[in-house]
Parts: structure tokens; C-alpha cells; sequence
């Protein structure tokens, strides 16, 4: 893994935009809740976003100046659809549990293990999948039609089925899934009810 990050200047740029999400996080919460730093707070929320715009360019400059075009660059936009897709989800995750332990905020509230509201939730999740991949799609026709060198484009394209095969798995083994055991369930209750 670190002979990957110190050869690939891309795979150091994931690497740092994921340790940079973390701290930007941490630090965005601490000035909130435990410094009292709300504007302060904000912004370096705000900021996280930057980081994906970091990678963008990171990656668009390498396959402009000829770097051979591999999985690292695939990976970026993966990365880079699925921060996108998913991020505000995951700082109102942590700012909820932040507020919890140090500001004496409600507690997490659990999303449901099973019924109406379970499917509810998982479906909401495989959306953030869906938006993750669209914008990984996006991004890898913008990066090979624009900044990769025309040989190289269907490598980059390559990962856009890959991308989509993520979301049909996710949908199989997510609500596709839970429908299936619930239907179970009913069945297995229905006879208890006559």
C-alpha cells in the first residue's frame, strides 16, 4: 500500500483527501461543539468539498501531462462520486453523534431493523449509490474525453459499467434483499394469524 501511494501522485491524493475529510470533520465539529466556534465551524465544514475538487484537478492535471492512464485514475472518480454522494450524509452522521457525547445532544436515532421504515432507509441509501455513480460516470467522460489522451479513453470508460454494476448489487443485496425477508417473515407470521 505506501509503494502505491509514494509511486501513484494519485493514489497520495485519495489517500490525503481521505485523512483531509476526517480531519476538516473532527476539526469543523470541535470548533462547534466544544470551542463554541459556530462560524468557524462552518466553514471548515464548508470547506471539505474542496478536497474533491483536490482530486478532480489532481487527476485531470496527471492525464493531461501524458501519465499512462490506470486504476488509480478510475478509482479517483469512483472516490470522487461516491464523496460527493455521500458526504453530507456522512457529516449530519458524525455531527449527530458529536452533539451527542460532548454538547448533550438528543441521541442517534437508529434507523429501523425492519418493516416499512427499514425498506424506507435502505432505499435512500441505494439513491446516495445511484447519485455516486452518475457522478462517477460524469466525471470519467469529462476526464477522457477532455484531459486523456484519445488511446486511452476506454479504460476510463471502462469503470462507468463498473460503477453501475455497484448500484445493481447494492440494490440485489439492499431493499432487493430486505423485500425478500420480509415477505419471509409475513409468510412464517400469516399462519400465527388464523
Amino acid at each position: 500500500m505506501f509503494e502505491l501511494v509514494v509511486e501513484n501522485p494519485i493514489a497520495a491524493v485519495i489517500v490525503m483527501c481521505e485523512v483531509g475529510l476526517w480531519v476538516l470533520l473532527g476539526l469543523g465539529l470541535a470548533l462547534r461543539y466544544l470551542f463554541r466556534l459556530r462560524l468557524s465551524s462552518t466553514l471548515v465544514l464548508w470547506s471539505i468539498p474542496l478536497l474533491d475538487v483536490v482530486l478532480v484537478v489532481a487527476t485531470a492535471l496527471d492525464l493531461r501531462s501524458g501519465a499512462e492512464v490506470g486504476t488509480i485514475h478510475g478509482l479517483a472518480a469512483v472516490y470522487l462520486g461516491f464523496s460527493v454522494a455521500f458526504g453530507p450524509a456522512i457529516v449530519r452522521w458524525a455531527d449527530v453523534r458529536f452533539a451527542h457525547r460532548f454538547a448533550g445532544g438528543p441521541a442517534p436515532v437508529k434507523p429501523p431493523r425492519r418493516g416499512p421504515g427499514r425498506h424506507a432507509h435502505l432505499m435512500r441509501e441505494w439513491y446516495r449509490v445511484v447519485n455516486a455513480a452518475a457522478i462517477t460516470s460524469v466525471t470519467l467522460l469529462v476526464l477522457a474525453f477532455l484531459f486523456a489522451v484519445p488511446e486511452a479513453r476506454e479504460t476510463l470508460l471502462w469503470w462507468i459499467g463498473r460503477a453501475w454494476f455497484v448500484v445493481g448489487l447494492w440494490y440485489v443485496f439492499g431493499p432487493l434483499w430486505e423485500s425478500g425477508s420480509r415477505s419471509r417473515d409475513d409468510d412464517r407470521e400469516a399462519p400465527a394469524l388464523r
